[in-house]
């Protein structure tokens, strides 16, 4: 009958057990070594006596090759033949990353830059083939291309997301990442774009001239709230406190994913309340739903009003705002901030100059009084 109990061999760290023989009658010895790899106790079958021909000096050998690491315990060699039949190249992984996603702008963008840039250089390799001179050249061939230095950066950023999601979902381990290293270039992406008072009135008037007038209020309330583009098509009237005068930024369509609250000037109550109550939100689709987006009608309204080629429509209504209320000098940068929703100060630094003008003007009107205060002096 078979037992559990550990039996001593001659050799230190290998015992067996007597268990039922297989494929005939009797018992046989089932030989196990022990031993302590990285301060953890490692208990491992290596085999029968009969079935695998096993004696106490073999799996003495073979614990000693264990010890070494010149043979593997079975859990890891099933760990890793587990792995191996999961394993993908960077196009399998791609495949699985794209697969399931909901269908948006940001799929389409993924898609586009993955065909583009990386499915001939990188689709073909594992994981782990690709290696730092591989991405650095790589980088340098974007450059060197014309390829701005954000598009590069992301593009990057969008291999090695696709690399992190292999290993989250098993289908590579990235055991070389630390000799692998993405060396991302240096994008200078602050750009503030502000329209002159003649193409303010450019734009006003192609706005008044557009024939669809919801999505023309768009355009006005960007300019008179500073909201972002999502956060208006995302909008909806229980969002709108008129009594309060306060806008609600929902975090689930917000930037940073964090609800926060601005308030409704008297310009963007005006314009809110000339909008029809067709849907939930305030400026839906053709079928009353959450519009992803637009781009026809802000090409269109941009040539309207000649305004510049880079002149990106609700980014730059979105900087006009703040340039406004910057160098107007009544607003300072912490309140510009909080209306902006920005998350840190850094990014309202931009409209810094603009608010020391400000101040220098300011400082002008004290310069006005002393000269003319030491030109009635010389007068007399």
């Amino acid at each position: 009958m078979a037992t559990t109990k550990r039996n001593k061999t001659k050799y230190p760290g290998v015992f067996f057990r007597e268990e039922k023989r297989i494929g005939a009658s009797g018992s046989e010895k089932v030989y196990y070594v022990v031993f302590k790899k990285n301060g953890k106790v490692i208990e491992e079958k290596v085999g029968r006596q009969f079935v695998d021909d096993m004696t106490p000096a073999k799996a003495s050998r073979i614990r000693s090759e264990l010890i070494e690491g010149k043979r593997k315990t079975r859990k890891i060699a099933k760990e890793e033949a587990l792995a191996a039949s999961l394993r993908k190249n960077i196009h399998g992984i791609w495949e699985e990353y794209a697969k399931g996603r909901p269908k948006s702008k940001n799929t389409d963008i993924d898609l586009c830059r993955y065909k583009l840039h990386l499915e001939n250089i990188f689709g073909h390799k594992f994981p782990e083939e690709i290696t730092t001179n591989d991405v650095r050249v790589f980088k340098d061939n974007l450059l060197q291309s014309g390829k701005s230095p954000q598009t590069v950066l992301n593009t990057l950023a969008f291999l090695l997301g696709i690399l992190l999601f292999g290993e989250k979902n098993g289908f590579c381990t990235l055991t070389y990442r630390s000799p692998l290293v993405f060396e991302m270039p240096k994008v200078d992406n602050i750009k503030t774009e502000n329209l002159t008072e003649t193409q303010l009135k450019a734009l006003m008037e192609a706005l008044d001239a557009e024939t669809d007038q919801v999505m023309a209020s768009c355009f006005r309330l960007a300019l008179v709230t500073g909201m972002r583009k999502g956060a208006l098509l995302a909008l909806e009237w229980t969002d709108l406190d008129f009594e309060q005068g306060i806008i609600t930024l929902q975090g689930r369509s917000a930037k940073k994913g964090k609800t926060a609250y601005i308030p409704m000037s008297e310009a963007a109550k005006i314009i809110l309340e000339k909008l029809p109550h067709t849907s939930r939100y305030v400026f839906p689709n053709a079928k009353g739903e959450k519009r992803s987006d637009f781009r026809s009608m802000p090409n269109r309204i941009k040539q309207k009003a000649q305004l510049p080629t880079n002149f990106r429509p609700f980014h730059g209504l979105r900087h006009t705002y703040a340039s406004h209320l910057a160098s107007s000098g009544k607003v300072d940068l912490y309140t510009l901030q909080k209306l902006l929703t920005h998350s840190s100060p850094q990014m309202t630094q931009r409209y810094a100059h603009l608010a020391d003008e400000a101040m220098k003007r300011a400082a002008r009107v004290a310069d006005d009084i002393l000269t003319s205060n030491m030109e009635k002096k010389d007068d007399e």
